[in-house]
Order: C-alpha cells, then structure tokens, then sequence
C-alpha cells in the first residue's frame, strides 16, 4: 500500500531522452579540448540537458530544502548532543546563521526549511519556515516501529508537496537536499544496514563525534532495532516507517517528484543518502535524475552511493548535513553548463581536431 498521489508521481517518472543524451554527447566531443578531459563536468552538463529537456538550461531558481526532525532513538545515547539542538539550528537556519546558509547564498540557492517533526513547538512565526509537523519526534526504534505506515507515506506525501509548492510559487530549476535532526545518523545507518544488505558495523560512523564506547553502543542499538522490527527489504515505505525519520520520509518525497517534474536533484550527505536509498526502492526510475553532491565522511554514504551507483563530484570530508553538500555542488553544476554553452567548437576555433 502507498497512496494515489505517491502511485501519481511514479507513473509520471520517465527514463532520460535517449536523443538529448547523445546530441549533448556529439557537442562536448566538438569542444576544444581532448574527449573526454573534463571528466564529471561532461557527464553532469549532459545529464541537466536531458533531465530538463533544452540545449541550453538554464538554472535560475535553485532551491534547498533543509527538513528537520527528532528522533525517540536518541534515548539511547547514540548521539553527543541533546535533542534540543534540533529546534535549536532550526531558528539558526531561519536567521540565516548556519552553514548551507552562507553557501546557498554564495550559489544563489533559497534554503526551505521545514519543520517534519522537530521534537516541541517552534516558538517563532516566518515566511522562511514551512510547518508541516506530522509528530513530535520518532518513536524509539528499539522498542518498536519509528512510525506508523500511514505517517511514513504522509512523509513521503509532504516531500512531494513541498516541491509542487515552490514549482506553483516561480518554479525550480534545481532542487537540492538538507537535513537536521539529532540522532539521525543512526536511522540512516539502520536504513544503509537493511537495504545494502550489510553489516552495521560498516556502515554506522561517529555523526556529530561520539567516542569508541558511544559507536559500539550505537552499532548495537541498530542491530537491535532491525532485530525488533525485522523491515521488509522489498518495501521501502516498510523500511522508512520502522527504522527511518520523518525528515528522511520528507526527502525521499522531494527527490522521486524532482524526478516526476523533470528537476535535477542534488543529493546532500549521509542523511540524504538513506532518503534516497528509500526513494529508490519506491520509484526506480527516479535516480536517473540525481546528483550526488559529494562524499561524506560518515563510511556508510560511500557504499549507499556505490549501492544507487551514483558517482560523488566533490570528497571533502564533510560531514555537517544542513545541505551544505548540495549548495556546494551547485557551483559545480554551473559550471558544467557554461562549458557546454561557451566553450568553442574545433570549428568555430579554427583549431585543428585529433589525427
């Protein structure tokens, strides 16, 4: 069971233009330059072109959606920091103090944020914040389901909606992912651990810098969640409701829509990965049109991109989450399509091809 308007979006995901794919291809082969030299660029200028339909993209209205939400596991003390800090950077990213404030406004990026289910009522009223609470944090996973199958399909639901929203209110270009929430590290584990079908111990990392007994006790609480709510490998809405996040659920909704309506999607870090992880496992098609925004160092985001057989453009040993990654790679992306739009040809150069 999902629901009409999940089922909507997936049926409206179509496979990239195969023509467009190799028209871009014919044109950067005539650039200037050796086949092939500028690497990922090429693949990434290529990719926009197909995903939006046009020679010449055109990338104006970049958006990052930064979803936060608590999580009950925290109880466990999988986390160096108190759930506070949640609602906390929360008002941070409203004032425009965080992290993927400075760079989203570097790139020219709208940062959304969006309250999914932050553990207490926000005490402040702004246009920069979209409330769409579906809880006041997770249930702890360890004793049962994070959520229910109903709230988990409303997560998804929301993502969809927060796209659809900002197409209405003067479209999307680019759409990127971000997240907050304390904890959340170890639900996107659990999630890496139940689809890649491996190990927790391989893909559960430090999150915001616990200490070797912190990790150990964190490994065990996955391995003990899973063990407690045994989710079906087959359903990713099954997954999500039993060891995911609210805000997970959310992202997972706004990268299969980015793929219905044609936007390419930038895919932060860890958190994000786990989202995508689920959003593959609903719509398979979807993945065709993302971008991942670079390497965390969190272990586990490198096998959950290796896993969507997505290929990072930037390894800076990041690992702050917010959607800082995605503001990064938007410059990145930028670029890719001057190249595309300014480089001259061999022809128009007057340079003389390979023998």
């Amino acid at each position: 069971m999902t629901s009409k308007k999940i089922e909507e979006i997936i049926r409206n995901t179509k496979p990239l233009d195969k023509v467009l794919l190799d028209k871009t291809q014919k044109r950067l082969d005539s650039l200037t330059k050796p086949l092939g030299s500028l690497g990922q660029l090429e693949d990434v200028a290529k990719q926009i072109v197909a995903i939006i339909g046009k020679d010449k993209p055109s990338l104006k209205n970049k958006t990052i959606f930064t979803l936060a939400g608590d999580h009950g596991v925290v109880e466990e003390g999988v986390s160096a920091y108190p759930k506070e800090v949640t609602p906390q950077m929360v008002y941070n990213f409203i004032n425009g103090g965080a992290g993927v404030n400075v760079l989203a406004r570097h790139v020219g990026a709208k940062v959304v944020v969006v309250d999914m289910g932050v553990g207490e009522e926000l005490q402040v009223k702004s246009e920069k914040l979209k409330v769409k609470k579906i809880g006041f944090g997770t249930k702890n996973f360890t004793k049962g389901p994070a959520m229910t199958r109903e709230e988990a399909i409303k997560s998804i639901e929301i993502g969809i909606e927060l796209v659809e929203e900002e197409v209405k209110n003067g479209g999307i270009d680019l759409i990127g992912t971000g997240d907050m929430g304390i904890g959340n590290t170890t639900p996107s584990a659990a999630i890496a651990s139940v689809i890649c079908n491996i190990e927790p111990e391989k893909v559960t990392g430090r999150g915001t810098g616990i200490d070797d007994k912190a990790l150990q006790n964190k490994i065990d609480v996955i391995k003990r969640g899973i063990e407690k709510n045994k989710p079906d490998f087959n359903d990713g809405i099954d997954i999500l409701s039993k060891i995911g996040g609210y805000e997970i659920g959310g992202l997972a909704g706004i990268m299969i829509a980015g793929a219905s309506y044609k936007i390419p999607v930038v895919i932060d870090g860890f958190i994000s990965g786990a989202a995508a992880l689920i959003a593959d496992k609903i719509s398979p098609l979807a993945k065709q049109y993302w971008i991942a925004a670079h390497s965390s160092k969190e272990p586990g985001h490198r096998i959950m991109l290796e896993y969507l057989n997505l290929k990072p453009l930037l390894n800076l040993g990041m690992r702050l989450g917010e959607g800082t990654g995605s503001a990064l790679a938007m410059n990145l992306i930028d670029v890719s399509l001057k190249i595309l739009d300014e480089m001259a040809t061999f022809e128009s150069a007057g340079v003389s091809t390979k023998q």
